[in-house]
C-alpha cells in the first residue's frame, strides 16, 4: 500500500478538497469522466457524513496493488460508531436516515466498499476504485510528484471548486441525456423490430396457404386418377405438382432470406416480369372460367423477386377471390415513369365504393365475409410496396376495381422472347 495523500475532515472546505483530490487522483489513473465522478461522489458523501454526524474526521488516499491495482479512499473518525451497520449495508432500516442512504449511494458507486464501526470507538470506511488496465505510468517517481504538486497546490477556492463540479456536472447530464435519447432510439427499433415481426408472421402463413391448397386439389385428382386406373392423367398432375412444389420451394427460399437478412439486403436479380406473374397465375387456384390477360409489355427488371411475387400473388388472388360472377377477367399491365415502374392489376368484378377505399389496406379487414379470406392480403402489399418506396392505390367507379402501385426499380427493358 502507497498512501498518496492524507486530510482532515474539519469543515466544508476539506470536504470539498477531498471530492477535488479524488477527481484528480482518478484522472491521474486513467480512470474516464464517469468512474473520476463516481469515485468523488462517494468520497463527498462518507466525508460530509463525517462532518454532520461528527464533526471531524480524516481521509487517507492510497494505491494498492493486489494483482489488480486500486485507488482508496479510507475515511476514519472516532465518534460513537454506527449501531445497525449491518441493517445499512443490507437495506433492512426503516425511515429517511440521511447517514445510511449517504453510505448505501456510496457503495453504489465504488467497486468495493467495506464499512466497520464499534460503538464508541469510532468509524472507518474503505472505498475502492478499479485502475484501468491500459493506466498510464505509475510509480513511485510518478507518486512523489503527484504528492508535490498537491503541497504546491494554492488554496483552494470554494467557489471556483463549486463552479467547476457545477460545470462537470451539468456536461454529465447532457451526456446523460444523449444516452437517453438514444436508449428511446433503440427501444423504438426494438418496437419496429417485433411489429415487423408479426407483420413477417402473417405474411408467410398468408402467402403459403394458397400454393398449398392448389397442391391439395392436384393430389386430389391423383388419387381420383388412380382409382379410375387412368395412370396418364395420373402422371400428369405429377408433373403439375412437381411444378408447384417447385416454385413453393422457390418461394420459401425467398422468404427465408427475407426472414434472415430483411427486405434491404435480399439480392437483387433479373425478374422477367412476365414470367413471374405467368408462375403467379399457375400457382394460385384460377378458376378456368376466368381470363387473367398479361400485358405484352411487362417489363425485365433488377428487383427483390420475392417481394414482387408477394404482391402480385395477393392481388390476383384477391381479384379473383372477391370476384361476384362466375366469369370474369384480370388484366396486368404496365407503365413506366421517368423514375418508377408502373404496374395495375384490374378486374371487372363489383368494385370497391370510395368509402372503403382506405378501410381495406388495413389488416384483418375484408370488405365481405369470403371463404378462406383473411383480410391480410392488401396488407401485405401495402407493406411491401410502401417499404420498398413506391406507393398503391385504388381506382374504382362503378364495377370493376384496378390496384395501381409504383416499383422504385427502372425496367431494364420491355421486349424479351415469347
Amino acid at each position: 500500500m502507497n498512501e498518496i495523500v492524507k486530510i482532515r475532515i474539519q469543515n466544508e472546505l476539506d470536504v470539498v478538497l477531498a471530492y477535488k483530490r479524488a477527481k484528480q487522483l482518478s484522472e491521474y489513473t486513467g480512470m474516464n469522466i464517469s468512474s473520476q465522478t463516481k469515485f468523488g461522489t462517494a468520497v463527498s458523501e462518507i466525508c460530509r457524513n463525517v462532518l454532520e454526524h461528527v464533526g471531524e474526521g480524516t481521509i487517507k488516499f492510497n494505491l494498492v496493488d493486489e494483482g489488480q491495482l486500486f485507488l482508496e479512499a479510507v475515511v476514519s473518525d472516532h465518534g460513537r460508531g454506527i449501531a445497525n451497520v449491518d441493517d445499512i449495508l443490507n437495506r433492512k432500516f426503516t425511515g429517511l436516515n440521511v447517514k445510511g442512504c449517504g453510505i448505501i449511494n456510496s457503495k453504489k458507486l465504488v467497486d468495493h466498499f467495506t464499512i466497520s464501526s464499534q460503538l464508541d470507538h469510532g468509524t472507518t470506511v474503505k472505498m475502492r476504485k478499479k485502475i484501468p488496465l491500459h493506466h498510464p505510468p505509475i510509480n513511485n517517481s510518478i507518486v512523489e510528484g503527484w504528492k508535490d504538486h498537491f503541497s504546491n497546490e494554492n488554496a483552494i477556492s470554494p467557489y471556483e471548486e463549486l463552479k467547476k463540479q457545477n460545470t462537470q456536472l451539468i456536461e454529465i447530464m447532457e451526456t446523460l441525456r444523449v444516452k437517453n435519447i438514444e436508449t428511446e432510439e433503440q427501444l423504438e427499433e426494438i418496437k419496429r423490430l417485433n411489429r415487423d415481426l408479426d407483420k413477417f408472421a402473417y405474411t408467410v402463413s398468408h402467402d403459403l396457404k394458397a400454393p398449398l391448397k392448389n397442391i391439395e386439389s392436384i393430389i386430389t385428382i391423383v388419387e381420383e386418377s388412380i382409382d379410375e386406373s387412368n395412370i396418364k392423367e395420373a402422371r400428369e398432375s405429377c408433373e403439375i405438382l412437381r411444378s408447384q412444389t417447385l416454385r413453393m420451394d422457390r418461394l420459401i427460399d425467398g422468404i427465408l432470406s427475407y426472414a434472415k437478412e430483411g427486405k434491404k439486403n435480399i439480392v437483387k436479380k433479373q425478374v422477367d416480369v412476365y414470367k413471374l406473374v405467368s408462375e403467379v397465375v399457375h400457382s394460385i387456384k384460377v378458376p378456368k372460367e376466368f381470363d387473367v390477360q398479361l400485358s405484352s409489355n411487362l417489363p425485365v427488371l433488377l428487383t427483390e423477386e420475392v417481394l414482387l411475387n408477394q404482391v402480385f400473388s395477393n392481388l390476383i388472388s384477391n381479384a379473383i377471390k372477391y370476384h361476384d360472377k362466375s366469369r370474369g377477367t384480370v388484366k396486368i399491365d404496365f407503365q413506366q415513369d421517368e423514375t418508377d415502374s408502373i404496374f395495375s392489376v384490374e378486374d371487372d368484378g363489383p368494385g370497391i365504393a370510395e368509402a372503403d377505399a382506405k378501410k381495406i389496406f388495413k389488416i384483418f379487414e375484408p370488405l365481405k365475409k369470403v371463404e378462406g379470406s383473411t383480410g391480410v392480403g392488401l396488407s401485405i402489399v401495402k407493406n411491401i410496396v410502401t417499404e420498398k418506396g413506391g406507393k398503391v392505390w385504388l381506382e374504382s367507379k362503378g364495377r370493376g376495381a384496378k390496384f395501381l402501385f409504383t416499383w422504385p426499380d427502372k425496367a431494364l427493358t420491355t421486349t424479351r422472347p415469347r
